[in-house]
């Protein structure tokens, strides 16, 4: 294993991080940018001479076709959407906090970025979800069903790719074969995770598209800045981990709760994750005490 190899050569996780984010750069924001300048290109030229008509109808067969493929698989695209919410997300890679502190502080970073992004953006546009706009009838919803006039972007694939990007190029492997292997894995996780939203019937797909384009954006912009500083090494200080207990512990009862409401696969790994990580810290804490 390649963190096995990195501590036994006293490297560090946080360092072989660091040492990863400083290969990140800006023209690796090309890809993401051409996405967004092809989408407002398409739409700018179009006969449509209404925005939202336009988005919604140019994408309508294709958002049926999607919706009614991918939703051959309910139980799947029910519980791999929920990790479109930093609430189940966040917990799967909340052991990096204090072992590779660096992951957090871009993903703290790129998050507040995706934020303003999607609440801006969802306001200005204000693009009505398939369920408003469509015979509900006429496609497959899963769970929720999700009305109201902010579809555009989807916040949950800003979400989903934030926490894949950051990955991607945190964990980068060193060697090229590897690296291939690893974007791909990396890749395909996120885009089947990301087009769950077009699966539960709650965004076209562009609304996706579009999210994945900003997530990944928001992250290269959250490393190049992070690059500069280091704003949560303090965290490394156990003197902070009883306040982290706690909240590690609130956290775990709240996802309890919504395991009582919602009985979800995929909240028990959320669970598992944050019942880990409080012993590994305690653990730490006790040793130390």
């Amino acid at each position: 294993m390649i963190y096995k190899k990195i501590m036994t050569n006293n490297f560090g996780l946080d360092a072989f991080v660091v040492n990863n984010f400083k290969n990140v750069k800006l023209w690796q924001l090309m890809l993401p940018f051409l996405v967004l300048i092809l989408f407002f290109l398409f739409f700018l030229f179009s006969e449509e001479t209404n925005f939202v008509d336009a988005y919604v109808e140019s994408q309508k067969s294709l958002f049926l076709s999607m919706n009614s493929t991918l939703a051959a698989y309910p139980n799947i695209q029910l519980n791999i959407t929920q990790l479109g919410d930093v609430f189940i997300i966040f917990p799967l890679i909340i052991v990096f906090l204090f072992y590779a502190p660096k992951v957090w502080e871009v993903l703290l970073t790129s998050s507040l970025i995706t934020l303003v992004m999607a609440a801006v953006l969802k306001k200005y546009f204000y693009v009505p979800r398939p369920a408003h706009v469509y015979d509900i009838d006429s496609f497959i919803i899963i769970g929720k069903t999700h009305l109201g006039n902010k579809s555009f972007p989807s916040g949950h694939s800003m979400t989903i790719f934030v926490v894949i990007i950051l990955l991607l190029f945190a964990f980068m492997p060193k060697k090229k074969s590897y690296t291939i292997v690893w974007s791909l894995l990396m890749l395909l996780v996120g885009f089947s995770i990301a087009f769950s939203r077009v699966a539960v019937g709650a965004h076209y797909p562009f609304d996706v598209v579009i999210g994945i384009a900003l997530g990944f954006i928001a992250v290269i912009i959250g490393i190049r800045v992070n690059n500069k500083v280091r704003w949560l090494v303090w965290i490394k200080n156990k003197k902070f981990y009883p306040g982290f207990m706690l909240l590690l512990i609130i956290w775990i009862a709240l996802i309890i709760l919504k395991i009582i409401d919602h009985n979800l696969p995929i909240f028990y790994l959320s669970l598992m994750s944050l019942v880990g990580t409080l012993f590994l810290i305690t653990r730490a804490y006790a040793k130390q005490n």
